[in-house]
């Protein structure tokens, strides 16, 4: 059943016909609203984000995570998630597009738990979570290596470090994906990367929203 208008979360459905070119399902409805609900419940002793209310949590991270899919293109896609954290943006992408093998990865003991309860809440056994600092599970688990088509970061230095490690990950023409600085005329970040790369930006006027992303690509 759908939310009534005056749920918290309505502004992020309301920007889906902009982000998606469709309208928010019922059950994608249902599905953001109890995943809103269980990181407030956890939010309650584990503090996974700073944001406490429905409508923060669905601007500054559902929608947020959504900006990500400007430059996805539509089809199948493995996608990996580093330094997941509360499952920001890998999860919401994937609630929106079923076609997307999501793989999280985090360091941190306490997110790490929230997301196996996240997706067993939401039925997405399909994801697969990794305890672990990047450059150390692709050693756990190799067979990990070359089989991403993105990585997805947001939250992170963009060091040469974070990148070489993406690299590992990515196939032969596969991009590294992360957010920028949200707001407008704010300086970019200097990232020391000799390989292809570029600053891209998302521009959506009919909401209200700019963000810049980095793009970094593996060679052939």
């Amino acid at each position: 059943m759908a939310r009534p208008a005056t749920d918290p979360l309505e502004q992020l459905f309301e920007a889906f016909p902009v982000l998606l070119g469709r309208a928010a399902t019922p059950v994608e409805r249902n599905a953001f609203g109890r995943y809103a609900d269980l990181l407030i419940l956890w939010n309650r002793t584990h503090h996974l984000t700073a944001l406490k209310t429905r409508a923060k949590i669905g601007l500054g991270l559902f929608l947020d995570s959504l900006l990500f899919k400007a430059f996805l293109p539509q089809g199948p896609l493995r996608v990996l998630d580093i330094g997941a954290g509360a499952g920001i943006p890998g999860v919401p992408l994937r609630m929106v597009e079923p076609r997307l093998s999501l793989t999280l990865i985090e360091s941190k003991r306490k997110p790490v738990s929230f997301l196996h309860a996240l997706t067993r809440e939401l039925g997405m056994s399909d994801i697969m979570v990794r305890h672990g600092r990047a450059e150390d599970v692709i050693v756990e688990v190799p067979e990990l290596e070359g089989q991403f088509d993105f990585v997805l970061t947001r939250a992170v230095g963009l060091g040469a470090d974070l990148i070489e490690t993406a690299m590992t990950y990515l196939r032969p023409g596969g991009s590294l994906l992360a957010s920028g600085p949200p707001v407008i005329g704010a300086a970019l970040p200097k990232v020391k990367w000799r390989g292809q790369s570029e600053w891209k930006r998302a521009e959506f006027p009919k909401i209200g929203i700019s963000r810049t992303f980095f793009m970094a690509t593996k060679g052939n």
